[in-house]
C-alpha cells in the first residue's frame, strides 16, 4: 500500500500476504506507526489497498462499492476499536442494539440485553458511556461487536487502555467467545502475553508480516 507524502512516496505494505482460516485466532504485533491499525482497516474494507486484493469470506473487497462493503461488514464482521467508539448520547443497551436496529432486526433490544448480560453488564443497561468505567465501556463495545454473531472479529488493542485485571478479563472474554462461537479473531496488540494466546502470531515489520 502506497501513500504520497510531502517527502515523496511512502510504501506502508510491500507484498504483504495474510491468510486467516475460519475459527482461527491471529495476533499482529508491531511498533507504533508500523501500520497495524491500517491493516485492520483494510481487512474490514474501511480502507482499500492501492495494489493487490483483500478477500473476505470469498468477496473481493476491492471490487465492491462502498455501500456493498458496508452491507458485507454488517453481515460478517464485528470490530472492537481501541477508543471504544460508543455514542455518548445513547445508553449501553442502545449502543449495543444499534447494528441490529440498522439491520431491521425486530429482536434488537432483546439481543442487546442478552449480549450485555453475557459480558457482565446486565445491571448497566441504562447507563450512558460517561457513567461507565473504561473496562465497562470496552465490554459494551465487545457486546456490540458480537450482537450480530459475526464470522470475523477484528480487535484493535482491545486491552491497551485498561488496567491489568480488567484487561485480563476482556482477553478471557474474547477468547471464550472465539472458542464457544467459532468466531475468527484477528487482534492487534502490543501485549506479547495476549498475542501468545492466539494460534498464530505475526509481527508487522518493514512493510510485511513475519512469524513471531
Amino acid at each position: 500500500m502506497r501513500f504520497h507524502g510531502p517527502d515523496g512516496e511512502i510504501i506502508l505494505f510491500d507484498n504483504l500476504h495474510l491468510d486467516v482460516r475460519a475459527g482461527e485466532s491471529v495476533a499482529i504485533l508491531g511498533a507504533s506507526g508500523s501500520g497495524k491499525s491500517t491493516l485492520l482497516g483494510l481487512l474490514a474494507g474501511l480502507d482499500l489497498p492501492t495494489e493487490g486484493r483483500i478477500l473476505l469470506d470469498g468477496h473481493d473487497l476491492s471490487a465492491m462499492s462502498e455501500d456493498a462493503r458496508a452491507r458485507l461488514r454488517g453481515e460478517l464482521l464485528g470490530f472492537v476499536f481501541q477508543s471504544f467508539h460508543l455514542l455518548p448520547g445513547l445508553t449501553a443497551i442502545e449502543n449495543v442494539m444499534l447494528p441490529a436496529e440498522l439491520a431491521g432486526d425486530p429482536e434488537a433490544a432483546a439481543k442487546a440485553a442478552a449480549a450485555l448480560k453475557e459480558v457482565g453488564l446486565g445491571n448497566r443497561l441504562r447507563h450512558y458511556p460517561a457513567q461507565l468505567s473504561g473496562g465497562e465501556q470496552q465490554r459494551v463495545a465487545i457486546a456490540r461487536a458480537f450482537i450480530m454473531a459475526p464470522k470475523l472479529l477484528l480487535a484493535d488493542e482491545p486491552t491497551g487502555n485498561l488496567d491489568h485485571h480488567t484487561g485480563q478479563r476482556i482477553a478471557d472474554m474474547l477468547f471464550r467467545l472465539n472458542h464457544d462461537r467459532g468466531t475468527t479473531l484477528v487482534l492487534v496488540t502490543h501485549d506479547q502475553a495476549l498475542a501468545e494466546r492466539c494460534q498464530h502470531v505475526y509481527r508487522l515489520q518493514d512493510g510485511n508480516l513475519v512469524a513471531a
